[in-house]
C-alpha cells in the first residue's frame, strides 16, 4: 500500500486511511487530503496525550529529501536558519521565505548525513516544490537532487509522557539518548524508519517515518498495550488545541505570505550574519526597521470563545484579528493567539476581542499557555504544523 495521489479533484489519502476508516474516524479535507479530526472527541484525545500517549498520523506533511554535492549549499540558500550549524543526526526549525521577506512555510530540517530533509505543510507542498526548482535554477546547483518521498513514507507522531515507554521496547537502540531536536535511523519493529524526538504539542515526543508500504502494520503494532498503556489515536482537533497551549504557530493562522518572522516573533531562525540567501535583504530592512505589529498570547476574562479571524479591540476600535483560539482543555478558559500593534504587545495590556458583537475583555499573557516540565528545560521551537 502507498499513499495514493489522486488525479480528479478528491482529497488524497494517506497509506492509515482503512485503519481510520475503520476506527470511524471523524474525516475531513485537510489541506488537500482526507485526515480524521477525532476519534473518541477531541477533548479527550487532547487529554490522554497530557497524562498519557497519544499517535497521530502526519502523513499528510510534504517530507522533501535533498541530495547531492550542493544539497547543504542549496537549502542554505532557501532557508532562514544557518545549516551550516546544523550537525549530521540534528534538526532545526526554519523558514522559506520569499526574495519580499514573506513566509512562504515554516519547515523542519533534518541533517540526515548524506542528504537533508525537510519537513514542510501539506497544503504548501506543490507550490513549495516548484519555488525550490526556480531558485535551483538561479543557483545553478545542478548538482543537488530535489526529491518528494511524502508519496511513498507515512510519519507517526507518538506524543506524550508515556511517549518514550511505549516506544523504546520496539526499538533496536537507546531512544532516551536521542536528544531533542535530533533523528536517528533504527529499526522498529523490525521495520527500518526514522525516528525523530521534534513534536508540536508542548510534551515530550517522536515522529517515526517508514515506507508506505510499512505504515499500516507500524500503526497496528505502536497501538497495541505497553506497560498497562494503550497510546490513544488522535485527529488534528487535539493536535490543535495541543499546539495552541504550547503556544506554537500554525501556517495559515498566525504565519502566512502576509507575514514577516519578525512580527510572528520567529526573528530567533533568521541568522543574516550566515552569508547571503533568498530573503537576506528584504529581512535585514525588515529588521532594521522594526515589526510594525506583534504576534501575542491572550486569555480572555469573561467567558467566550475567540475564534480565527475575530477583531481585536483596544480604546473600543478594532487594533487586530485573532489567528487562532479554542478554550483550553488542559487550562480551562478561553485562550487565544493573534496581532496588534507593537504599543498593546506587552504582557498584561488589557485588550478586547470582539465576539458575537459584544467586546469580551482579555488581557495579553506570556507564551507558551502551558508548559510542560521537560520542556522547561529543553524548551525548542515549534514544528510546522499541517
Amino acid at each position: 500500500m502507498t499513499t495514493q495521489v489522486k488525479t480528479d479533484g478528491r482529497p488524497l489519502q494517506t497509506a492509515l486511511y482503512d485503519r481510520h476508516i475503520a476506527s470511524k474516524a471523524r474525516m475531513v479535507e485537510f489541506g488537500g487530503w482526507s485526515m480524521p479530526i477525532q476519534y473518541r472527541g477531541i477533548v479527550a484525545e487532547h487529554q490522554a496525550v497530557r497524562s498519557s500517549v497519544g499517535m497521530f498520523d502526519l502523513s499528510h506533511m510534504g517530507r522533501l529529501h535533498v541530495r547531492g554535492s550542493r544539497a547543504d549549499a542549496l537549502v542554505q540558500w532557501l532557508t532562514t536558519n544557518d545549516v551550516n550549524r546544523l550537525a549530521a543526526g540534528r534538526a532545526q526549525y526554519s523558514l522559506l521565505c520569499d526574495a519580499q521577506g514573506r513566509i512562504l512555510d515554516d519547515v523542519v530540517v533534518y541533517n540526515l548525513g548524506d542528504e537533508i530533509l525537510l519537513v514542510v505543510n501539506a497544503s504548501n507542498r506543490k507550490k513549495l516544490l516548484a519555488w525550490m526548482a526556480a531558485q535551483q535554477g538561479i543557483q545553478e546547483a545542478s548538482d543537488a537532487t530535489i526529491v518528494d518521498a511524502t508519496a511513498n513514507t507515512v510519519m507517526i507522531g507518538v506524543q506524550g509522557p508515556e511517549a518514550l515507554h511505549i516506544l523504546q521496547p520496539l526499538v533496536e537502540g537507546p531512544l532516551a539518548e536521542l536528544r531533542y531536536y535530533a533523528i536517528m535511523a533504527a529499526k522498529i519493529a523490525g521495520v527500518d524508519a526514522l525516528v525523530a524526538r521534534t513534536g508540536y504539542t508542548g510534551e515530550d515526543g517522536f515522529e517515526v517515518i517508514a515506507a508506505s508500504t510499512d505504515g499500516p502494520g507500524l500503526w497496528d503494532v505502536l497501538h497495541q498495550t505497553r506497560h498497562g498503556v494503550t497510546p490513544t489515536a488522535c485527529g488534528l482537533g487535539a493536535r490543535d488545541t495541543l499546539r495552541l497551549e504550547a503556544g506554537m504557530a500554525l501556517y495559515g493562522h498566525e504565519i502566512d505570505e502576509q507575514t514577516n518572522p519578525y512580527e510572528a516573533g520567529l526573528g530567533r531562525v533568521v541568522k543574516l550574519d550566515k552569508g547571503k540567501f533568498v530573503s537576506h535583504e528584504a529581512l535585514w530592512e525588515v529588521a532594521e526597521r522594526g515589526a510594525e505589529r506583534r504576534l501575542v498570547g491572550f486569555e480572555l476574562v469573561e467567558q467566550g470563545v475567540p475564534r480565527q479571524d475575530y477583531s481585536i479591540i483596544a480604546n473600543g476600535q478594532p487594533v487586530g484579528r485573532v489567528t487562532s483560539g479554542n478554550v483550553s482543555p488542559t487550562l480551562g478558559r478561553p485562550i487565544g493567539m493573534g496581532y496588534v500593534p507593537v504599543a498593546l504587545g506587552e504582557v498584561g495590556q488589557e485588550i478586547a476581542v470582539q465576539i458575537r458583537g459584544r467586546d469580551v475583555p482579555a488581557r495579553v499573557v506570556a507564551l507558551p499557555f502551558y508548559e510542560h516540565r521537560t520542556q522547561r528545560v529543553r524548551r525548542g521551537p515549534p514544528e510546522p504544523g499541517g
